[in-house]
Order: structure tokens, then sequence, then C-alpha cells
């Protein structure tokens, strides 16, 4: 029995194994990680060039609309046009658009309105188009379900109740006199 104990301990065979048991899960880890982060960051910056577009275009007066509903129409698709990578866009996207008034800034409220998945119908928290002069803040949240949602990044990431993560874009502009 001595002898076998003693073979036990001297032998190297399987050492690679245990390496490999120990490192692999931490390397997995971080390539899931850097995937989960790079796809969050490119819809991010998607998200804030597709809303700098619209808001471009809506200063200029390109964008328009008979009613508010049809202005804000046209502009969650002219967002969604220029946001490629954003699935889903023209469900998962809420827009909010206020006029401020310059000498009393009010800040926006701290949290975003973003769809709810679960009542898709409803209307977003503020919406008025402004007339020429006024300086307005856009603001758009964008929903995204993260690819590895109990690994790597996608575990700490602040969700809503739904499992999602939201993005929020902000600009502010004023409208052109034409």
């Amino acid at each position: 029995m001595r002898g076998l104990y003693r073979q036990f301990r001297r032998g190297e065979a399987g050492t690679a194994t245990i390496e490999f048991v120990i490192m692999a899960p931490f390397f997995l880890m971080f390539l899931v990680s850097a995937f989960e982060v790079g796809a969050l960051m490119t819809r991010n910056v998607m998200l804030d060039r597709a809303l700098d577009i619209a808001v471009r275009d809506v200063r200029l007066g390109l964008i328009g609309g008979e009613d508010e509903e049809e202005y804000y129409d046209n502009l969650k698709s002219r967002i969604c046009d220029n946001a490629l990578v954003i699935p889903n866009c023209r469900e998962e996207i809420m827009l909010e658009m206020r006029r401020v008034n310059p000498r009393d800034m009010a800040v926006l409220s701290p949290g975003a309105d973003c769809v709810d998945r679960e009542e898709r119908g409803k209307p977003a928290r503020e919406f008025s188009t402004g007339g020429e002069h006024n300086l307005m803040i856009l603001r758009a949240c964008s929903l995204f379900d993260p690819f590895f949602p109990t690994g790597g990044i996608g575990s700490p990431i602040p969700r809503m109740e739904n499992g999602a993560y939201a993005l929020v874009s902000v600009a502010s502009f004023v409208i052109e006199p034409t």
C-alpha cells in the first residue's frame, strides 16, 4: 500500500489537465465578456450616431409630420434607418422630446422611459415638436437582451424587470428658423 502511495505522489500524469481546468473558465469568461462589451459599445455608438443624424434633420426641418404622432413615427424611422445594428429597432426604441427654457434649465427626469415589452402601446412620457428658435432635448432609450445573461459582463449589467438592458442617448439642439 505504501508503494502505491509513493508512486501516486511522484506521478506527473494529468498535470496539464489540472492547469487547463483552473485556467479555462477564466479565459472563456474573458472572451464572453469581451464579446458582450463589444456588442454593447457598438450598439451604443450606433444609437448615438443615428440620434445625431436625426437631430440634424430635425434642426434643418427635413423631418416633419401633420401631427405629433406622425412626427414621432417619422423621427423614429429616421433613427432606426441609421442605427444599423439595433435589432427590432422600431419596436424596441422609445423617444422623449421636450422644449427646454434656457433661462430656467430644468433637468430631465433621472430615468429614461423605455419600451414596456408587455405593454407595447404605452406612449412616450413627453413628446413635443417645438418651434423655431426653441431649445429642445431629445432622449432615446432602446432595449437589448444580453447575449450571455448569466456569464461574463452580462450578469452585473443593470437591467430592466424583463431582463433586457437599456441604452440611452441624449441630444440637445435648437430648431433653425425656416
